[in-house]
Parts: C-alpha cells; sequence; structure tokens
C-alpha cells in the first residue's frame, strides 16, 4: 500500500507539533482518503496560521492527535509492508515521533528524489514543482474523484499534489530506486537565497571560499543536502 502524508504545525521551531493531518492510501485499485484537525499542545503561531490557515479556535474542540482517526489509521498500517510517501519526509517523520509514531514501513521523500532526478530545476518546494512539472493540468479532474477541495498548504491538497508529483517522478524510477534515493545525500548546483541566489555554488567556491565556510560555521539549521553540497564543491574546487 501506498500512504501519502502531509502535515501542518503550529510553526516550525524545534518544540512545534501537529495540528492537521491527511492521507492518501492507494491499495491496487481502492484509494481511501481521511484527515484530521488535531488539537495540539501548545498553541499556533500566527506565522504558520498565514500559511495554511488553521487558527487556534478551529483546533480547540478537535482531538489530540493520539485520539485522532488518522492516527488510529496510521498505526493499523504501520508496516514493512506499506510505504509513506510525503515532501520533506524527514520533517514528517519528525513530528509523528513527537507523538509516540515510529513508522516502521518504507519511505520515499518526493522532495529528496526530485532533487536527485530532475537537476534542470533548482526550486523544489511542493507548490512550484506544481506549476513547474504541470501538475495542476489534469489535478482538477483527480481532485473531483477523491472530493478533494484544492486550496495550497491544506492537508489533502498537499497530499494530492504529493501523489501527483509521486506519480510523475515513477515514470522516471521505480519505487524501489526512490526508496533508494530517499536516503542519499542530493547535490545541490544553485543557491536559492541568500546574497548569491541564484549562482551556482560551485562558481561561488570558485570566488569566495570563506563566504561557504562562513555558511558551514554558522547556518546551525542548513539543509542536509545544501550542506553536503557546500562541503562537495569546496573539496572539487581548489
Amino acid at each position: 500500500m501506498l500512504i501519502y502524508l502531509d502535515l501542518e504545525t503550529t510553526g516550525l521551531e524545534k518544540g512545534d507539533r501537529i495540528c492537521s493531518v491527511g492521507l492518501i492510501s492507494v491499495d491496487d485499485d481502492q484509494i481511501e482518503t481521511l484527515n484530521d484537525l488535531i488539537r495540539p499542545p501548545k498553541k499556533i503561531h500566527p506565522e504558520a496560521m498565514a500559511v495554511h490557515h488553521i487558527t487556534n479556535e478551529m483546533v480547540r474542540e478537535a482531538p489530540g492527535f493520539s485520539e485522532s482517526e488518522c492516527a488510529a489509521w496510521l498505526a493499523a498500517h504501520n508496516s514493512t509492508d506499506n510505504i509513506l510517501i510525503a515532501h520533506n519526509i524527514e520533517f514528517d517523520l519528525g513530528m509523528l515521533q513527537k507523538e509516540g509514531m515510529v513508522w516502521q514501513g518504507g519511505i520515499i521523500d518526493t522532495l529528496k528524489c526530485t532533487k536527485h532526478l530532475i537537476t534542470e530545476i533548482d526550486r523544489f518546494s511542493l507548490q512550484y514543482l506544481r506549476y513547474e512539472l504541470g501538475l495542476y493540468k489534469h489535478e482538477n479532474e483527480v481532485a473531483a474523484t477523491m472530493n478533494i477541495e484544492l486550496n495550497a498548504h491544506s492537508v489533502m491538497s498537499d497530499a494530492l499534489h504529493v501523489k501527483l508529483l509521486h506519480e510523475y517522478i515513477n515514470d522516471i524510477a521505480d519505487d524501489e530506486h526512490l526508496m533508494e534515493l530517499t536516503v542519499e545525500q542530493a547535490l545541490v548546483k544553485k543557491f536559492v537565497f541568500g546574497k548569491y541566489k541564484g549562482r551556482y555554488i560551485e562558481e561561488i567556491a570558485m570566488q569566495d571560499r570563506g563566504y561557504l565556510q562562513w555558511m558551514l560555521e554558522n547556518m546551525f539549521d542548513m539543509d542536509s543536502d545544501l550542506r553536503y553540497s557546500v562541503r562537495h564543491f569546496l573539496k572539487e574546487v581548489r
């Protein structure tokens, strides 16, 4: 079984927690959808509300994660026979672990796999890929079959786009290969932020090695693939 997962959270800091869960499962021809609002043990940050539009009032009467239907469903299907698929799955697995759930099955990270397989692009957010790869062209038809309302950063809409992205990259690599790529570091070629946004990391390694060294020593929350790539190009370019 393939299980497409999306979570919304109270924020992106270490202590933040889940406030919404969306699931789409595919087992042969059987498709099931499930979603829950979750009452988190801390307040939702305004910055997070501005993204997913879930307010503290909306979750006040919702179940805690462990009492939710989604948690029970995931627990019942937490098996090595099933594959959990998400965009930036490391974040989602970490959030699930805070709720006491350790996933036992296979994992596919559509973010990591897209970095490996589609090297001609340099931005990998789910919404960017939705348009860059043309996933939007048939999303309405697919959403209608599952009774999902398309709305960026809502859990069911994002879970649907994870499914569409997975199907896109499945034309390039099968699930066994995707699971292998999920646990491999991906080489990032360009900066997508900072003073060198849009510039090749290899080029900066030749022109401003000190900046790259500063990044490694001071940016403790740097994406692991970017950290790997900066180290790679510092080593390659002498």
